[in-house]
């Protein structure tokens, strides 16, 4: 009985180092027992995966990759089989050779779903994330559970982004440009040109594009986004089951800055039920 009882002590301990492996804080976004490889479209596509549950999809923004979104990652893996690519070009994901587009990201994404063989899941994106959760909701419907984008905009211009914003887009790539000309070797200059250029040339999704969204999709941004509150209304208002969320107070960087709000409102959204169809009859 002594013996059993070592056995159990030990595999349990072991499963207790394994874990704390996993969810090491260090390791995020490089990950050996988390992490996998698969390629996609001459891409070599890095993605980790955590927790057990129903599969949840994060996806981080233009300038960031996996361990940007740890907070939500430690939070949401509690409860849900969690997801997350470094998408094209970030973290340890290869650009391809192709230029960067919204489109073939959206699409790496159902792939490595379909790699998983995961016909659905719920689906939570930050800024460039948040436009890749609307294509999901878009181009790949039964991909889509419920999504949550936050601080996504539909065009590439001053309807979408505040002036400032858009500018600095511009100016961030005619500078990119200039190194690349120059062949400077101090920073990877071609994935810095092509998130840019991304951004100041796309996406291009319309109204009509947003109605045929069927999924439950909760909008989000913040009061001091990079985003127009009335870019974000609009986005709600022509998705059939939108809602919407505005944090007051809080800027573009809200999921590392205050996570424990921004992952309240996410869980919450997720858990429930669908509200706010019967207000657009």
């Amino acid at each position: 009985m002594k013996n059993c009882t070592l056995v159990v002590t030990c595999l349990l301990f072991s499963f207790s180092v394994i874990a704390q492996k996993v969810f090491d804080a260090t390791s995020i976004g490089n990950n050996n027992e988390a992490g996998n490889y698969i390629t996609l479209d001459g891409a070599k596509l890095y993605y980790e995966v955590y927790g057990e549950g129903e599969p949840l999809v994060l996806i981080h923004g233009n300038g960031g990759n996996i361990s940007y979104m740890k907070p939500q990652i430690e939070f949401f893996s509690k409860k849900y089989k969690v997801i997350i690519p470094d998408c094209r070009g970030r973290g340890k994901s290869e650009l391809g050779n192709d230029s960067l587009t919204y489109a073939q990201m959206a699409k790496d994404i159902s792939g490595i779903l379909d790699h998983l063989k995961i016909d659905s899941a719920y689906v939570v994106g930050r800024s460039d994330g948040g436009i890749l959760t609307l294509l999901l909701a878009i181009d790949y419907p039964k991909k889509i559970k419920k999504g949550v984008a936050f601080a996504a905009n539909l065009t590439p211009d001053t309807i979408g982004l505040y002036p400032f914003s858009y500018d600095e887009v511009k100016s961030d790539r005619r500078n990119a440009d200039q190194m690349l000309a120059k062949k400077d070797t101090t920073k990877d200059w071609k994935i810095i040109q092509q998130r840019n250029r991304m951004m100041e040339f796309q996406p291009h999704i319309s109204k009509n594009d947003l109605a045929k969204i069927k999924c439950p999709v909760l909008v989000m941004t913040t009061d001091r986004d990079v985003i127009p509150e009335e870019h974000s209304l609009f986005i709600y208002r022509n998705i059939k089951k939108g809602n919407l969320c505005i944090l007051t107070g809080e800027k573009h960087s809200v999921t590392k800055d205050n996570p424990e709000l921004f992952n309240s409102i996410v869980a919450k959204y997720l858990s429930d039920n669908f509200k706010g169809e019967e207000l657009r009859h």
